[in-house]
């Protein structure tokens, strides 16, 4: 089996088990839909994504690629989150932690037990690598340990 015959069945198989707990597009862009309007409303995310993101749609489109990207290794997105949260100043553990919570309400709403613990991993992975990259490059420290981990 040559390399790329490799990649295409382990994304094939990785696209099989997600929908195997319910998880496929339609999920994932109801998903994006419904906890991007949370966070618009939200009184501690609300605000810091007005201040950085301008034009709604562009974004919910970029978003629904970055976790097909993740949730079925579609390959699909080009983009650099880590450098897009850097930039926002004072983004800590409790945003991060906020983030997480109502994205698992998102995902309570929307989908089974299974979909919920199986995108809530890979949601709470996210988190704590961008909230360790934050720490660093506010000069706080050198990252998560792993008991501080969300």
């Amino acid at each position: 089996m040559t390399a790329t015959q490799h990649a295409t069945a382990a994304r094939d198989a990785k696209r099989r088990h997600a929908e195997a707990l319910g998880i496929d597009e339609a999920f994932v862009a109801r998903m994006i839909e419904r906890f991007y309007a949370k966070v618009r409303q939200d009184d501690v995310l609300g605000p810091i994504f007005a201040a950085h993101v301008v034009d709604w749609p562009p974004h919910l489109v970029q978003m629904n690629r970055f976790w097909r990207s993740v949730l079925f290794s579609s390959g699909e997105f080009a983009g650099n989150p880590m450098l897009k949260h850097l930039v926002i100043p004072d983004l800590g553990r409790a945003e991060f932690a906020h983030w997480l919570m109502l994205f698992e309400e998102t995902l309570g709403e929307i989908g089974t037990e299974a979909a919920r613990v199986h995108v809530m991993e890979r949601a709470r992975n996210i988190a704590n690598s961008l909230l360790s990259a934050a720490i660093v490059h506010q000069g706080c420290g050198l990252g998560l340990s792993k008991a501080d981990t969300l």
